[in-house]
Formats: C-alpha cells, sequence, structure tokens
C-alpha cells in the first residue's frame, strides 16, 4: 500500500520547496536508505520506497498541485495522475525510476536497463563545510572527512574468500535477472533476481573482511577548495570521490567512480544580512548626527570604511558603498554594502542637554518637519481648522 505519511514531512522540506531542494533531499534519503547499504534491512527498505514515493509526486508539478490541494485521497480518487504502488516493487525498479539524479549508470542494477548496455557507475556522496562570510569573500580550503564504501582488498571485490571464487546463481543462470508474466501475460516485467540480488553469481565461501559483500567502508580525508561568492547550499562537486560500482555492476570495481558533492553552509553573521552579492546592514547614528550631519565609520568584510552622513538625515535612510559586497561566484565582480541608517534617540539626559532641548524645541517648526508636514495637512483636511 502507498504511503499515508506526508511528502513534505518525509523529505523534510517545506511546501514552498522549489524542485532543486526536492530532488536534493530525495537523492540524500535515497543514499542512506538503499539496500545495497543496508542489507538485510526491512526499516532501511521500507523509507527508500517511502522517499521515492513521496519525490516521483513531489517532483511532478501536476501531481504535486492534487496532493497539495487535496492531500493522499485526491491522488487516490483519480484527481490526478496515477501513482506507482512503491510497496509491490523491487527497490531496484524505484531506483531506476530516478537514476538521472545521480547520474546513468548506477552501480547496484545489474549493469544493463531495457536491453541496452551502460557502463558501471558508483553512487555519488555528499558530505558539508560550513563558512562565514569571510570565508565566502575570498575563497577557502577545508578538509573534509568522509566514510565511502570501497572495494575489498583482502577478496578484491568479489566477496568470495582468497582461494576460492563465486558460483553462477542457478536462479537466474548468471543473468542478474529475472522475467515475470503480468495481467494475464499482456507484458512481461524484468526485475533484479531475488537469490543473487541482481550480481549474477553467489558466493558459497564469504569472505571474512567484507562478509562477503565485496564493499568495505573506509575513511576518507580530503582538502577542498571553495571558491569566492559560494551561496549557501551550493556544492562542490569532486570528480571521482565517490564510491566505484557495486558488486552486481561490476564486481572487480572496474568503471567510473561517483562523485563527491560538498555542499557549503554559510553562517550567519552577527551584522550583516546577504542579499545575492550585496551585503546589508544597519548603522545606529545618534539623533544630532542625523540632524546636523557626520562622518562616521562602517564595518565591512575588510574592515572599517568612513561614510559621510549629510544633514538632515532620516531614520530608514540608505547608503551604499560601491564594491564592498560579495564577489560573484562566476565573474568576481562585488556587490555593495547597503547600510540602513538608524537614529537612536537616547533614553536619559543630563539637566543640561535637557534645557539645550527645550531652547531647541521653542524655536521649532512642527508644520515642516519632513515626515510631519503631510501627516498635519491631512489632520487639517479631515478635521478642519
Amino acid at each position: 500500500m502507498p504511503t499515508t505519511r506526508d511528502y513534505y514531512e518525509i523529505l523534510s522540506v517545506e511546501r514552498t520547496a522549489d524542485g532543486e531542494e526536492i530532488k536534493r533531499a530525495y537523492r540524500r534519503l535515497a543514499l542512506k536508505y538503499h539496500p545495497d547499504r543496508n542489507p538485510d534491512d526491512p526499516e532501511a527498505e521500507s523509507k527508500f520506497k517511502e522517499a521515492a514515493e513521496a519525490y516521483e509526486i513531489l517532483s511532478d508539478d501536476a501531481k504535486r498541485k492534487v496532493y497539495d490541494q487535496f492531500g493522499h485521497d485526491g491522488l487516490r480518487r483519480g484527481g490526478g495522475p496515477a501513482t506507482h504502488d512503491f510497496s509491490r516493487m523491487d527497490a531496484t525498479d524505484i531506483f531506476s525510476m530516478f537514476e538521472e539524479i545521480f547520474g546513468g549508470g548506477r552501480g547496484g542494477f545489474g549493469g544493463q536497463r531495457a536491453g541496452r548496455p551502460r557502463a558501471a557507475r558508483g553512487y555519488d556522496l555528499e558530505t558539508e563545510v560550513t563558512l562565514d562570510l569571510a570565508d565566502v569573500a575570498h575563497g577557502v580550503e577545508r578538509d573534509v572527512e568522509f566514510t565511502r564504501l570501497d572495494i575489498c582488498e583482502k577478496c578484491t571485490g568479489t566477496g568470495a574468500k582468497p582461494g576460492t571464487k563465486p558460483q553462477t546463481c542457478p536462479t537466474c543462470a548468471g543473468q542478474g535477472k529475472v522475467a515475470q508474466q503480468g495481467l494475464g501475460g499482456m507484458f512481461r516485467m524484468v526485475t533484479a533476481c531475488p537469490h543473487c540480488r541482481g550480481r549474477g553469481t553467489i558466493v558459497k565461501d564469504p569472505c571474512e573482511t567484507c562478509r562477503g559483500k565485496g564493499r568495505v567502508p573506509k575513511k576518507r580525508k580530503l582538502t577542498v577548495k571553495v571558491p569566492p561568492g559560494v551561496h549557501d547550499g551550493q556544492a562542490v562537486r569532486i570528480s571521482g570521490e565517490g564510491e566505484p560500482p557495486a558488486p552486481d555492476a561490476s564486481p572487480d570495481g572496474q568503471g567510473a567512480r561517483g562523485d563527491l558533492h560538498v555542499v557549503v553552509r554559510v553562517k550567519e553573521h552577527t551584522l550583516f544580512e546577504r542579499d545575492g552579492d550585496n551585503l546589508l546592514v544597519e548603522l545606529p547614528i545618534s539623533f544630532t548626527q542625523a540632524a546636523l550631519g557626520a562622518e562616521v565609520e562602517v564595518p565591512t568584510i575588510e574592515g572599517r570604511r568612513p561614510l559621510k552622513i549629510h544633514p538632515g538625515a532620516q531614520h530608514g535612510e540608505i547608503y551604499k558603498l560601491d564594491g564592498e559586497g560579495l564577489p560573484n561566484l562566476r565573474s568576481g565582480r562585488k556587490g555593495d554594502l547597503v547600510t540602513l541608517i538608524k537614529i537612536e534617540i537616547p533614553k536619559k539626559l543630563s539637566t543640561k542637554q535637557q534645557e539645550i532641548l527645550r531652547d531647541f524645541a521653542a524655536t521649532e517648526d512642527h508644520s515642516v518637519l519632513p515626515e510631519s508636514h503631510g501627516f498635519w495637512k491631512k489632520m487639517k483636511d479631515l478635521f478642519g481648522g
């Protein structure tokens, strides 16, 4: 039966998530719960199928619209395109439906597709690095550590104990696939062999190191160069640092490795807010500086810069420093620093300050203050006088 859980909850995304966010969320779950990485784990396989079902709906605009409006009932009652019953499908069939997310020819599917041969390729992997705005401004190198499944050196990836060899699977005769007839023989469905899990061979005497899997987890450390101007959520791809093809696709590990995607997370800054390549900052000044004008210092990523406040500056007024923002990832051209004036009114005044302000107040013409002029005119029009 299809899941009844909320699809957005399954993928851990907001309802406003765009296609790329949904794809990225599904990709993480698929890598985490794929049966090849969680053998004999029914819970992982169940979560894998749930994620695939959620992705199928939310990645399709028409299905997503129906689901957003009517929920699961709308999809079941024919309010939108029909969906698959993922609970009855082989996990590898589900994964192959979305292989474009991971690149063609992923390991774990027998190395063929609909009679068309394809090159074996390993899984992509993903890790994260956390940067601050100074790192974004200049670019940075970071060391990352991750664990990947690698070819077992003891058995060279065959899964068989040294001195022995895997044997041809008697169920599929070494093909790695079996055919089943459906709907009274109207069509034939080819699925991965349940006995050898698509490998075409079975291991009678398994390797003690990898326990017959042909792959073992290994830790790896790399230095990643993150370019200036990168945004939160973008990824640096390191070609060939993913996993080798799965044993069923390439027992000896021959074929292209997947890639490593290093996702960048940018920490929030205590002063600056990012808007594309521009930086926004609030600058507090006194009401006397605003009234009389002043030269103040503004914080930037590179240090302090002078800024001239003109006399009569208003609360919320904007000043812009060209080229004091962040570099554009493609062009390298820097954005601007946008400074928002915030006038602070003192909560406590000395006796002398109060006297000075009272003298000033006696000379004020309230009717011509910049913001109040329009207000008092509207008052007169409304009430007369």
